[in-house]
């Protein structure tokens, strides 16, 4: 019983041990205190780098691309979401958003508004894209999201020619939710897929473009950790503690008094 008890000591801390690390591992939006930015690019290589759980902003013009940028890690669903505010006077518009990954290969979303039509009295229209969760590696010919930077693209796609030009203003924001576990591979990338270039603020010069500095807070995990290992392990311990109750059980008192050695 005195081995029964130790194992379930270490059960019980090794479960409150993990607590912390899996609260831990939600993004959090950043506390820099710098300001959400206020532009959007035109292209994948001017796209606006904005941190997950910060709002951006952006003036345009009805039929122009914007784009934006952020870093998505192992694990993680990201959700995007954009609202675009209309001119008081429009036709019927159709917004949709798009995400690319790293390699600039469209992402579909699991589920979401990503294109909706607004009526010619609307004056705002709200998009979302929930896409697949960040796995750490994929096969080679697989389209599967993996860790690295992220694009949005925001556009119109069916507009009337009378609307093109007019201005509107976006937001745009991006949050994950952690999976955990049970979305972890036997696998990891060696670098996470960064391969794209975006302008900082107050750079105006095309030439001034420096490679995108974006990353999660804690850095990137490409799969290094996952609360998997937590429940394997329990796993191991819950079954030598029911191996040790079985024996316990199953081995009897000893031998009777009656009965004299051998």
């Amino acid at each position: 019983m005195r081995v029964v008890r130790a194992l379930s000591a270490a059960l019980l801390t090794l479960g409150l041990a993990a607590a912390p690390a899996a609260a831990d591992a939600s993004p959090s939006p950043s506390q820099d205190g710098t300001a959400a930015p206020s532009r959007a690019g035109t292209s994948f290589r001017t796209a606006t780098e904005i941190e997950q759980g910060q709002p951006a902003t952006a003036s345009g013009s009805t039929g122009d691309y914007l784009y934006w940028s952020f870093p998505a890690d192992t694990g993680q669903r990201p959700t995007v979401e954009a609202t675009v505010k209309l001119p008081e006077s429009h036709a019927s518009q159709t917004w949709q958003i798009d995400v690319y990954d790293g390699l600039r290969r469209r992402q579909a979303c699991q589920y979401g508004a990503q294109t909706r039509t607004a009526a010619a009295d609307a004056s705002a229209v709200r998009l979302a894209c929930v896409l697949r969760t960040v796995r750490a590696w994929s096969e080679p010919w697989a389209n599967d999201p993996l860790p690295g930077t992220y694009y949005v693209r925001l556009t119109a796609t069916g507009i009337a020619t009378a609307d093109l030009g007019l201005p509107v203003g976006s937001e745009v924001r991006v949050d994950s939710r952690e999976i955990g576990g049970s979305a972890a591979v036997d696998g990891s990338l060696a670098e996470p897929l960064v391969p794209g270039v975006a302008t900082k603020p107050g750079v105006e010069r095309e030439d001034a473009a420096v490679p995108a500095g974006l990353e999660p807070e804690d850095g990137w995990a490409s799969g290094r950790w996952s609360d998997r290992w937590v429940w394997t392990a329990a796993g191991g311990i819950l079954a030598a503690l029911a191996g040790v109750g079985g024996y316990a059980l199953t081995r009897g008192t000893g031998r009777p008094s009656r009965v004299p050695p051998a």
